[in-house]
């Protein structure tokens, strides 16, 4: 019980508090700067999933556990959400999905983006939209910013670039 509680329970209370008093912003903001990171210290608690995706695996296998699970670190997600092996979500609290939704294997979510501008690294972080019936090919990276509309097919291995509408 004490190990259920170390892997699933502390670390959401743990980002809960972050939360509370450095809440997640989106847009653009630097990170080698003194100014402390709201996301980088909710990325590094959410770190542990991402480096052991077997935790949340496990999840997958209740009906209905990883989508409350996504709640409760403060996602949106719709009723009838299919969620595959190997999906990867950096940003939990940063998505919203809508109902009878589909993803396809090895998918990735990423409401961020890191790149290097002359001495400082610029961080972009933007929600993640995902409409009502949409299937998720295999394989695809949604971007920040991303909104795929409703009934949307995004076929295998797409890549949605930042700030797209994608759409069929």
């Amino acid at each position: 019980m004490a190990l259920l509680i170390s892997l699933y329970v502390f670390p959401l209370l743990v980002y809960r508090i972050h939360e509370y008093f450095y809440p997640l912003k989106e847009g653009i903001s630097y990170l080698a700067g003194k100014n402390y990171s709201p996301w980088w210290g909710s990325h590094q608690i959410q770190v542990i999933y991402i480096a052991f995706p077997a935790l949340e695996t496990l999840l997958r296998l209740i009906p209905g556990a990883f989508s409350l699970w996504l709640r409760l670190w403060g996602s949106k997600v719709g009723k009838n959400v299919y969620w595959t092996p190997q999906l990867e979500i950096s940003d939990r609290a940063l998505i919203e999905i809508g109902d009878n939704v589909v993803f396809g294997n090895g998918v990735g979510i990423y409401s961020h983006i890191i790149k290097p501008k002359k001495q400082d690294l610029l961080l972009y972080v933007k929600k993640v939209k995902i409409g009502n019936n949409v299937f998720l090919g295999a394989w695809n990276h949604i971007a920040p910013g991303v909104t795929i509309i409703d009934g949307t097919y995004v076929p295998v291995f797409t890549h949605v670039y930042p700030n797209k509408k994608f759409s069929q």
